[in-house]
This record gives structure tokens, sequence and C-alpha cells, in this order.
């Protein structure tokens, strides 16, 4: 793939991406307008577009080849958003929302805040089609959408410097794992003390 090649690919997916950036700020505003709490949802937006190196061994890790055509047909994550919440709540609010959406589709969702994976990982993950309008036609164009609360982000920023450092050894890693694992628990519970004073102070103000 070279690097004009990189361009025509990505373009759609920017303009995608900023359409998606559009409707969650407004989401933002909109659902502070009309809680009772008067709390936005969203504590901050991150959001990304895979490099050509990043395609390319992407692909190559796939076994395809780093090509545009692959890339088109087989990642689904070139354009990415992570979303900050405040509360596991506002997560699933916000979910729901962009889920009953007419011209939004949800092409995969996977909840790890549910089910957290082994190494304690929380994220609830969707990958949504939005259409972008060009010159002379409608296209329909993938984005991977990430949620976090800021606890669960602040684990996984983390996890991945602690982690992935290549001189430790298989012992020390197993080590720190087990940490990590025990890191994310107390995450967990912190995410859920949190929610529980959010839903008491409601409570005493209704």
């Amino acid at each position: 793939m070279n690097e004009k090649e990189y361009y025509n690919l990505i373009k759609p997916y920017e303009d995608a991406m900023q359409m998606i950036l559009s409707r969650l700020d407004t989401l933002n505003h909109t659902l502070y307008e009309s809680s009772a709490t008067h709390l936005v949802p969203i504590h901050n937006i991150q959001s990304r577009i895979k490099s050509k190196k990043s395609i390319e061994d992407k692909l190559i890790k796939k076994e395809k080849k780093p090509s545009l055509t692959n890339a088109k047909n087989f990642l689904m994550d070139i354009a990415g958003a992570r979303v900050i919440c405040y509360f596991v709540n506002d997560i699933y609010n916000l979910v729901e929302i962009l889920k009953s959406q007419t011209d939004l589709i949800v092409m995969k969702e996977r909840d790890y805040i549910a089910g957290p994976k082994p190494n304690g990982y929380r994220s609830l993950h969707l990958i949504v089609e939005i259409p972008i309008f060009l010159a002379n036609e409608k296209k329909w164009v993938k984005v991977e959408v990430q949620f976090r609360t800021i606890a669960m982000n602040f684990w996984a920023s983390l996890e991945h410097k602690l982690r992935y450092k290549k001189e430790l050894s298989q012992e020390r890693l197993a080590e720190i794992d087990s940490e990590l694992l025990e890191c994310a628990k107390l995450c967990a519970t912190l995410d859920q003390k949190m929610q529980n004073i959010k839903e008491s102070k409601l409570a005493q103000e209704l």
C-alpha cells in the first residue's frame, strides 16, 4: 500500500469519525440538560485513525496481504474513538441511545464490563457503521467506539505500560499479571462505590 492509497483509504474514515464525535458531543450536552443531577456523562473523548504501518502490521498478523482492499474488508477499527465516562450507568445509557439511532448500524458489540477479560480488562466495544455523504453517493463506514469509566481507562493505560516491557522475565510477567488483576478488581469496586454515591445523592435530592 503506497501513501496515495493510504490517503484514499482513510479519508472516509476521517469523515465518519468526525460525525461520530459530533453525535457524542451533542448527546453529552443533551443528557446534561435533561439529567436530574445536571452531570455530563462524558469526561473526555480520544480518537485516532490507524497509521499506514499499523494497518499493514495488523493485516500481516491476520495473514492477509497489506492491501487497500484487504484493509477495507478485514479491519473494523481503522477509525477508533474512546469515550471516557464518569459512571458505569453513563456508558450503558449512551450505548442504548446510539443503538436506537436509525441511521447508525451496530455491527458488533462486546461487553467486557459485564464479562471482563481474564486479565481484568473492562470496557464496552461497539463497531458501528455510519453513513457519510459524498458528491454522488452515500457510503457506510465502520468506526470502533470503546466506552470506559475513568477507573477502567486508568487501569488499561497503566496495564499497557507495565505489562509490555520486553526485558521482563516470564516469572516476573506472571507476578505482574496477578497484581494487575487485583488492581482491576479494586477499580471495579471503586466504580460500583461511585455509582452508589451518585444514586444515593440523586435519591436525596428527589
